[in-house]
């Protein structure tokens, strides 16, 4: 008997040798394959974020906007939904599962019609009536607005900013709209730099396709998916800070209002796997009202020293003091988002 090697022929071990081979290879491979469980094991959260890019996906909600949503969520992707009004209305269900796995939705006019062709009045109509739309739909107000095709002027810019909406549009273009492939979508997104944006679409499998791709080589290059600032347009960390350089305050005071009141100032002391507390104290009022801010999907699932409400979104809580002293707490469920933390707003007395 005889085994052919690279076109060379050597005599075959004997039987009882190779049984000896066979079972070290064996040991060898249930070695390996535990090191690799072990690598897999690993949480992606561990990654160190240099820089935070945009993932934008324009023109939803879809018919698959259920199967971007999964992909997403499985890559751990928090993004940007630059939502078509008039989808939204037919397809409130499918806007309301984008805010609840976590993503930003935004402003992307009524019907995607060329903008710059209307009148003042014709645009405000536009925005204001997409603005209801999405709201309605899921509870929070756009705070961005991308104008279809790109195409903006100054009287678009001037009637979104008087809606409270800053004008996005994008860095890098995925082309995905143009028929890109999967390799041609993630060629272009490998182009993103920090604080940069890039155009993608609801509905295209192509990029549904790419995105575990795209991700790979964010993580390579220690970038990570963040939300783009209402201040800058650029992006920015989950939270809205910028990447730290240094370990993040433990406290977040907040800045009294002009008339006087209170100071309320957040800490973090315990901090788990998939749940943290936080306490907050409050300075310079002994009947006060502190109203806080979640990052989605985290929610609140315990509360103490406090009676609390909380808007529609159930991401805004307002905390008022019930005569247990000034300082009182809660418990977050991270769902997969550990890096937030809540933002104080506001404090008042009374």
């Amino acid at each position: 008997m005889y085994a052919s090697i690279g076109g060379f022929r050597r005599p075959s071990t004997p039987r009882t040798s190779r049984l000896t081979v066979r079972l070290a290879v064996l040991a060898s491979t249930v070695a390996l394959s535990a090191a690799g469980l072990a690598v897999a094991a690993t949480p992606s959260s561990a990654a160190v974020c240099n820089g935070y890019v945009g993932l934008t996906f324009d023109d939803g909600p879809t018919g698959s906007t259920s199967a971007l949503l999964s992909v997403l969520r499985a890559n751990g992707v928090r993004a940007t939904m630059f939502n078509v009004g008039q989808n939204v209305q037919s397809n409130q269900s499918a806007a309301r599962a984008q805010v609840d796995a976590g993503m930003w939705v935004a402003n992307h006019s009524w019907n995607h019609a060329h903008m710059t062709s209307m009148s003042q009045s014709q645009m405000q109509s536009d925005l204001s009536q997409t603005n209801s739309a999405i709201q309605s739909a899921t509870g929070v107000r756009p705070q961005l607005f991308r104008p279809p095709y790109g195409e903006t002027n100054s009287t678009i810019q001037s009637v979104a900013s008087s809606l409270g909406l800053r004008q996005v549009i994008w860095d890098v273009d995925s082309q995905d709209w143009n028929g890109a492939s999967v390799s041609q979508i993630v060629s272009n997104a490998g182009r993103l730099q920090a604080g940069q944006v890039i155009l993608m679409h609801d509905g295209i499998q192509n990029t549904r396709d790419a995105i575990p791709q795209i991700m790979a080589n964010l993580t390579s290059r220690n970038l990570c998916p963040g939300m783009i600032s209402p201040s800058t347009g650029r992006a920015v960390a989950p939270d809205g800070t910028s990447p730290p350089t240094t370990p993040p305050p433990t406290g977040t005071p907040t800045t009294p209002p002009p008339s006087g009141g209170c100071t309320a100032t957040a800490t973090t002391p315990n901090v788990w796997g998939d749940r943290y507390n936080t306490s907050v104290t409050v300075q310079g009022a002994g009947n006060w009202t502190v109203v806080v801010a979640l990052t989605p999907p985290q929610r609140v699932s315990t509360t103490w020293n406090g009676s609390p409400s909380w808007d529609s979104t159930g991401y805004v809580m307002t905390m008022r003091s019930n005569g247990s002293g000034n300082t009182f707490g809660f418990t977050t469920m991270m769902n997969g988002n550990s890096s937030a933390r809540p933002q104080i707003r506001s404090c008042t007395t009374g």
